[in-house]
């Protein structure tokens, strides 16, 4: 069983958010042992502080938002997921908008400034979820699966099914390891239909997002941007199914099957994880 583990010096990211446009800059302190992952907002009276934890999430579509009391913090998705992909278990996470950036759509910034930082262990045993029974949230068309795990830790198989079009059928099967993460999900990017970015911006949303900051997808392809793996799509899928899975606040032993799931879904996975049932705590 590893320790717990944080990074070795303060790093911050900077960027602009999707949704609100603002400028905003996520700074990752050290924290210690038994802290977990707390998000700090700045505000008027002083940071609001909100853990990364399942109880504080909010619904919202197409992203993992999270809030205490009235302050709402948007987003998480990705920083959540890099953390989580590096064996990150305690950082407090400094943000200066009510949106972290979008940067590429990925998560590969975040751990590139992890990684600079550095990565040390708290010397104390992690105490993972480990998930003793198969339990299904969703319907016969889009769903999360849980059963005991493969390995002591955390692996995924995702099919992503877009039918007929240029994303298609993809599947992934993957062991969720620090290497594996950095190397197989951290630079796949958030994706979307040219008809859904033009609702959005319709809406006055999203309105400084351009085409290098996303993968947006039109009939024959991505539009003005190359893709980084034949397969990107179901790749970003499984970043942000370890982000919203970080929210039971512990490492996760488990095997994790999935199908056309989103957020929301993966929001009432790890409600349930972290409600205790199917699951129980290392010893």
């Amino acid at each position: 069983m590893r320790t717990q583990q944080t990074i070795r010096r303060p790093v911050s990211v900077s960027g602009t958010g999707y949704w609100s446009g603002r400028a905003v800059t996520v700074e990752f302190v050290p924290a210690p042992a038994g802290a977990g992952v707390v998000f700090e907002r700045a505000g008027r009276a002083g940071p609001v502080r909100i853990p990364a934890t399942v109880d504080r999430r909010v619904e919202a579509t197409a992203r993992t938002n999270l809030a205490a009391a009235d302050t709402r913090l948007e987003m998480v998705e990705h920083a959540l997921s890099a953390l989580a992909g590096l064996g990150i278990d305690c950082c407090t996470v400094r943000v200066d908008a009510e949106e972290l950036p979008g940067l590429d759509g990925s998560s590969q910034a975040f751990v590139e400034a992890l990684d600079a930082a550095g990565i040390e262990s708290l010397g104390v045993p992690t105490e993972p979820l480990v998930v003793d029974e198969t339990f299904r949230v969703g319907d016969d068309e889009a769903w999360v699966e849980v059963s005991p795990p493969r390995f002591a830790g955390l692996s995924v198989e995702y099919e992503l099914d877009y039918g007929a079009g240029p994303i298609g059928r993809q599947i992934l099967a993957l062991e969720v390891t620090p290497a594996a993460y950095r190397a197989e999900l951290a630079a796949a990017r958030t994706f979307i239909s040219e008809d859904d970015a033009a609702r959005l911006r319709e809406s006055g949303l999203a309105t400084t997002v351009g085409y290098g900051d996303l993968l947006v997808f039109g009939p024959d392809g991505p539009v003005g941007n190359v893709l980084r793996w034949p397969d990107e799509c179901v790749r970003h899928k499984v970043l942000d199914l370890v982000g919203d899975l970080a929210l039971v606040g512990r490492p996760l032993h488990a095997h994790v099957r999935g199908k056309r799931s989103g957020h929301r879904l993966n929001g009432a996975m790890a409600a349930w994880l972290a409600a205790g049932q199917g699951r129980r705590a290392s010893a």
